[in-house]
């Protein structure tokens, strides 16, 4: 297979997980390689997502390694086999790589949760806030580029909103909903959107008051999307030039920690739509 010029994070973190299996099994780089009659220019490219790989040499590494996890050998076969084109395809050359990416990792998400403290989190967003607030950060972006990102952002609803949707937690700070990104009237639909989604089954939705005592976790905002397999699972957080995929175990783990502490400070769901509608009616 000739190689990418430009892997996804998906492409990247198969080549990741199967240089793991690598390195915990003892193997070196040529030795994996004579294994697959290659070379190790070529095993660097698979690990490094450049090079793609297929079903028959997956099973055969991961026999070599002696991976017996069958969970994440079937999703790992999964991630090298698959071709659909996503809806995110349509945007490449057009919105950053890493947005397209964020896309992709959301489509095979098996849940997601959120934290937010600034801003409503981007899958409870209407498009008048999203635009508020895109315009206002890239105040020299052409005004076609802005509507662009805005259409990404709606379309990632998608996953949330789909027959079939994946389950889906968010705790959002009670600053982050009385900010006004857009004007009052604006301010209002939003809040609506937040509050009907909080009704849906398989969303909840929870505030962490302004009047909580000793909450010093402001900075622990974050996307967490779980894998197929919980090796599997992704953190996004924001980077100075967008978003970051952290995907290391010990990572994860402090990670899926945090969620729960903030979980465990904020208010219960029925709690949280009555401070909700309350801040609504107030506008």
């Amino acid at each position: 297979m000739p190689p990418r010029p430009q892997p996804t994070a998906r492409q990247v973190r198969l080549g990741a997980e199967l240089r793991k299996l690598r390195e915990a099994s003892g193997l070196r780089a040529r030795e994996a390689a004579a294994l697959l009659g290659s070379n190790s220019v070529q095993m660097s490219h698979i690990e490094s997502g450049i090079a793609g790989v297929s079903e028959e040499r997956v099973r055969r590494l991961a026999a070599h390694y002696g991976c017996t996890d069958e969970g994440l050998l079937s999703a790992l076969v999964a991630m090298a086999t698959e071709r659909t084109r996503g809806w995110w395809d349509e945007y490449r050359d057009l919105l950053p790589q890493q947005f397209l990416d964020l896309a992709e990792l959301e489509h095979h998400a098996t849940y997601r949760w959120d934290v937010d403290f600034l801003h409503v989190p981007g899958l409870l967003q209407t498009e008048g806030y999203a635009m508020a607030l895109f315009s206002y950060v890239n105040p020299e972006f052409p005004k076609c580029d802005v509507e662009r990102w805005v259409e990404h952002r709606m379309r990632r609803r998608v996953i949330i909103e789909r027959p079939g949707p994946i389950r889906y937690e968010t705790v959002i700070h009670e600053g982050a909903l009385r900010i006004r990104v857009g004007d009052r009237a604006a301010a209002r639909t939003q809040l609506a959107r937040v509050l009907k989604l909080s009704e849906a089954d398989h969303v909840t939705v929870r505030v962490i008051p302004f009047d909580l005592d000793d909450f010093a976790g402001a900075g622990s905002a974050m996307v967490y999307a779980g894998g197929p397999v919980p090796k599997l699972d992704t953190v996004v957080r924001d980077g100075p030039n967008g978003p970051v995929f952290i995907d290391a175990e010990a990572q994860l783990g402090r990670y899926r920690t945090l969620f729960r502490r903030v979980e465990a400070a904020s208010l219960g769901p029925e709690r949280s739509r009555d401070l909700i509608l309350r801040m609504t009616k107030e506008l």
